[in-house]
Parts: C-alpha cells; sequence; structure tokens
C-alpha cells in the first residue's frame, strides 16, 4: 500500500467551510454527498455498505478506521453505498483473526475516494451545530472556485428519491423454502441481517422491488409483509405508500424498520420531515412505552415522522421514544397487526437489545394463521 506522496485533499461543505486532510492510498478524485456522521466505535464495514448511506459522505468519530480489517460476511449489502469516507487515522495494516482483507483494498475494489487525517472532532462539532449539508471532498484542491459551483447544483436530501438507486432490480428468495412462514418484503434499501434474521426464525422471504404492488407481493401468498429500511426522503415514495396502504386493508401482520417505518406512517397520513442531523450510532437510548424498559439501539436515519400528528391519529399508538430528543422511534395500529419503529432491531453494528421485535412480527403472523 502506498504511504508516499498521498496527495492533498479537502472538504468543502455547502456553506463554504473548508477542511484539510489527504487521500487514503494513491487515490485521487472527487465525490459528492451529504455529509453526516456515525458515533459508532465498530462495525465500519457494515456501516460503508448499509444502503441506507446511499448518497452521503461518511464522517466517522471513531479515530481509527481500517485497524480491523474486512471481513466477507460482515457486509450488508452487495457493495459498497456511501459516497466516500472521511476520517482521522486510516490503518493500512490489520489485526484480526476473521479479517479476510485490508480496508484499503475493498476501498480500492470499490473505487471509493476516502480521505484521512481530518480533524473530525471539529467537523463533527460543525456539523451537530449546523446541520447534515451536502458537502464536497477531493484532492482537485485548486479549483475551490469550480468545485463550489458544482456543489450548489447537488440537490438537497429533502425530495431526493433514492429507494431507486439501492432496490432490486428483479424479485429473489432468502432462507429455507421449507420455512414454515413466509414474507413478502419490500426492498427500498433492505440490509442483509434484516433477511438473516427473518430466516433465522423460520421464515421463506421473496424480496421485491421497491415499487412492486400489493398484486406483486400477494403472487407469494405471503403471511405477512416487510417494509425494509433505506436512503433518502421517504414522501417520493409513492408506490411504496400505496403499497403499504393496500397491505393494511389485507388484515396480514406487517413490520417496518426506519424507512418502512416511514413509508407506514404516510400510509397512515402522518407526514414525515428532515432532521437537524438525524441519528447514526449503535448507542441510542429508546424507551419501549409498552414495557417501560430502556433499549440500546443502533439508528441510521435523517427523517422522522411528526409527533404531533402521530398523537392525534385515532389509528395509530407510539409504541418508542427517542430519550435524547423525544422524537417517535416506534409506532403500531391499534386494529390492525402492523407496527414499525425507526430503529435497526437487527443492529449491525450495534447491540441486540431489540431483536425482540422480530419475534413479536412471528408471533403476530401465528396469531393471524
Amino acid at each position: 500500500m502506498k504511504y508516499k506522496n498521498r496527495k492533498k485533499a479537502l472538504i468543502l461543505l455547502a456553506d463554504g467551510t473548508i477542511f484539510y486532510g489527504k487521500a487514503v492510498g494513491g487515490k485521487e478524485g472527487t465525490a459528492y454527498g451529504e455529509a453526516c456522521f456515525n458515533t459508532g466505535m465498530t462495525g465500519y464495514q457494515e456501516i460503508f455498505t448499509d444502503p441506507s448511506y446511499f448518497g452521503q459522505l461518511m464522517v466517522t468519530t471513531n479515530a481509527h478506521i481500517g485497524n480491523y480489517g474486512v471481513a466477507e460476511n460482515e457486509i450488508e449489502s452487495d457493495s459498497i453505498k456511501i459516497s466516500g469516507l472521511i476520517c482521522r487515522n486510516f490503518s493500512y495494516h490489520y489485526s484480526r483473526d476473521r479479517a479476510n482483507d485490508s480496508l484499503a483494498t475493498f476501498l480500492d475494489k470499490n473505487n471509493l475516494l476516502a480521505i484521512a487525517d481530518v480533524d473530525t472532532r471539529s467537523l463533527v462539532a460543525y456539523i451537530r451545530d449546523n446541520g447534515a449539508m451536502n458537502a464536497v471532498i477531493t484532492t482537485d484542491v485548486e479549483n475551490i472556485d469550480n468545485l463550489k459551483k458544482k456543489l450548489a447544483e447537488i440537490p438537497n436530501m429533502k425530495g431526493m428519491e433514492l429507494a431507486s438507486k439501492v432496490s432490486t432490480k428483479e424479485p429473489y428468495y432468502f432462507g429455507d423454502e421449507n420455512a414454515t412462514f413466509k414474507i413478502a418484503a419490500l426492498d427500498i434499501g433492505i440490509k442483509k441481517n434484516i433477511l438473516r434474521n427473518l430466516s433465522q426464525r423460520d421464515c421463506y422471504i421473496k424480496v421485491y422491488p421497491y415499487d412492486a404492488t400489493l398484486e406483486d407481493l400477494n403472487s407469494f401468498n405471503p403471511d405477512g409483509y416487510f417494509f425494509s429500511n433505506g436512503p433518502g426522503d421517504p414522501e417520493p415514495l409513492t408506490q411504496a405508500i400505496k403499497t403499504a396502504q393496500d397491505a393494511i386493508e389485507t388484515g396480514k401482520p406487517i413490520f417496518g424498520i426506519c424507512l418502512g417505518h416511514q413509508v407506514l406512517a404516510l400510509a397512515n397520513g402522518i407526514s414525515t420531515y428532515k432532521m437537524h442531523n438525524g441519528h447514526r450510532g449503535i448507542n441510542h437510548p429508546i424507551k419501549n412505552l409498552q414495557t417501560g424498559k430502556g433499549e440500546i439501539t443502533s439508528q441510521n436515519h435523517g427523517f422522522a415522522i411528526n409527533r404531533e400528528e402521530t398523537e392525534k391519529n385515532t389509528e395509530i399508538e407510539i409504541t418508542h421514544v427517542h430519550l435524547n430528543d423525544h422524537t417517535v422511534a416506534g409506532i403500531k395500529m391499534k386494529n390492525k397487526q402492523v407496527f414499525s419503529v425507526q430503529y435497526h432491531p437487527e443492529a449491525s453494528p450495534g447491540p441486540h437489545d431489540s431483536r425482540y421485535l422480530f419475534d413479536e412480527f412471528i408471533n403476530n403472523i401465528k396469531k393471524h394463521k
């Protein structure tokens, strides 16, 4: 791996603020996206391959990235989904028995631009105070005026439909075809560990593209429906919202995670909004209002559902709240076996406090059958 002659690089934020660093390895180039940060101290490979991060420049708050390499079974999709990586210290050498390769090689294979030696403490504090915003990372450090012009043309994440960019093009199956339960999953950016968790609970899953209709999902004759996580603004997903509305009318059990949670809220007439920073990390505190218990959770979202509208909706009950900012973290329908959460119970990476939600989904299916 190349250590010498590393290219100077910079991060240019939409408001004109600049942070400096150096390109990882010998790579040169430019990458655009929304700059956001994740506070997780581990799990960088899962984060980089999470479809929910599509179109975003990832700032890692952990000071050391790459030190434990990468492993083949720790990916959440078929490729890296972030637009670029910004970190403090990049480790070219790794030490872990389970690792198959270095992170540097993994980034090269995915043609991803990464910048290290950045004052990420300062950058994260700036984003925290000023909000997630579009940015560019580049080794073309002499053409700042031109970069500013191009950056100004990049659309805001608000109103941006990205599920179509990461969803499967054709339906596919996951799990044991002889499993007890059949699940139709709408892929609007699904993580592999969600499929693993369902499969581990005796489910055979058929995964459908983001624009599949209820008729498409019902061709599998499923016992329940699942609406996945994913990137971008939920409001432009008109077909997914319509499919959710139609699925609710069937009376069959439904479970939604993250973007799927927002889609189910929109299907019930509850609006969504873009957050100042969003929640991205693996130690977010949640309170289960039904049990009174706390959960430490993995989260990754830049949008949330309107709490006031949720409280006024007579068909909906708030089941979970985020203890840091009191945003809605979970809902269920009062007269249907439909529920969803804003966080990631499959937690890859992260704690397993919320895995019980998959069991609740299966129990709802058993009751319905």
